[in-house]
């Protein structure tokens, strides 16, 4: 009897090492805000959205010490609508679904659905709204806030992604997407990342290439450059973006006005930004985005954008944003938000985020 209780008590004790070893955290975003939209052919629109500034979202991650420095993660992250509800249509995790290893000293390696570096780049570095409310670079920039992977570089599926450490602030983050088909170029996509942090300053270089379909020619090509400098009164933001092929830069929603726009298979993207603390809690953002079309047509456009934040606690903050695009030549570009592809040139956006 004694026996066989020393042998549960150690049981037990390595059964508690083991599970000290793993963890998973829960974690989200809710998001919900009132948009006013005007310019297009639907007139002026007027809803309740789900994830104006980010998207509404419920992930699972992981991670277990494997010992020797080294760790297995995953993550499972999929988007759901806080005015209704509903699961994102596009699938159970189609935000992010991945599993790997990380090392302190190698890197990490990891496999499934993940963010693309240039995403990564633009949302993290170049854009002062973040890629969500009105004022989002997904408007010009080639990352769009519609549903269609056609010349998103936003996800890719299939990829398997290695994110090197930080070396006296220098780090790469390299990805390779397989398109799973016959031929095996089709659908495929490259993309990487040279990222510099050094204190205030964070910059980073940033390249796609995806093959859209099997089609001779049919290859989108997105180089980006973007950094950010913490000057603490206020904190400048900056990109250019060289795009060229069929699907380079498409546009989020081309239906939107009476004339359908046709996108840009040569074009490039200029950003500059700020964000700069009011008072204790609030925060202004701004930026100016130039669209310039590289093709005969000269399908220009330009956004202005301005926004206010104010964080009523360190999870929770309220948001109003507004946004106008100046199309040009037959441009057709709209103001939409971090989830949705607008449907004008005009949008304002009041609402509230919760994260957890």
């Amino acid at each position: 009897m004694k026996k066989s209780l020393i042998s549960l008590a150690i049981l037990g004790a390595v059964s508690n090492v083991a599970l000290a070893q793993s963890s998973v955290t829960i974690y989200g975003i809710v998001d919900a805000g009132l948009v006013r939209e005007t310019g297009g052919k639907a007139g002026g629109v007027t809803k309740v959205t789900s994830g104006v500034g980010s998207a509404s979202r419920i992930g699972f991650r992981g991670t277990e010490d494997l010992g020797g420095g080294l760790s297995a993660v995953f993550t499972l992250e999929g988007g759901f609508g806080a005015d209704t509800g509903a699961g994102d249509a596009a699938g159970l995790f189609q935000r992010q679904s991945f599993v790997g290893l990380v090392s302190k000293d190698a890197g990490a390696l990891t496999l499934g659905r993940q963010y693309t570096p240039y995403y990564n780049a633009l949302s993290q570095v170049a854009d002062p709204f973040g890629a969500g409310l009105a004022g989002t670079a997904k408007n010009l920039f080639p990352s769009s806030s519609s549903a269609s992977t056609v010349g998103n570089p936003t996800r890719a599926s299939n990829s398997v992604n290695y994110k090197s450490p930080s070396l006296s602030g220098f780090g790469v983050e390299l990805q390779y997407a397989l398109g799973e088909t016959n031929p095996a170029s089709a659908g495929r996509q490259v993309g990487g990342a040279v990222t510099y942090s050094n204190g205030p300053l964070n910059a980073r270089i940033a390249y796609n290439n995806r093959n859209a379909t099997a089609a001779v020619g049919d290859t989108e090509h997105n180089t980006l450059y973007a950094v950010n400098y913490d000057f603490q009164v206020v904190k400048a933001f900056g990109a250019y973006s060289i795009d060229k092929g069929l699907s380079s830069s498409p546009l989020p929603n081309g239906a939107a006005y009476v004339v359908p726009g046709i996108a840009s298979a040569n074009s490039t993207s200029l950003l500059a930004g700020l964000t700069a603390p009011v008072g204790a809690n609030g925060t202004v953002i701004a930026s100016y985005i130039r669209k310039n079309d590289k093709e005969a047509a000269n399908r220009d456009a330009d956004q202005w954008a301005l926004g206010y934040t104010y964080a009523l606690s360190k999870r929770t903050n309220t948001y109003v944003a507004y946004a106008k695009i100046k199309n040009k030549n037959g441009a057709a570009y709209t103001v939409g938000n971090n989830t949705e592809a607008g449907s004008g040139n005009k949008a304002f956006n009041l609402g509230i985020k919760h994260t957890f």
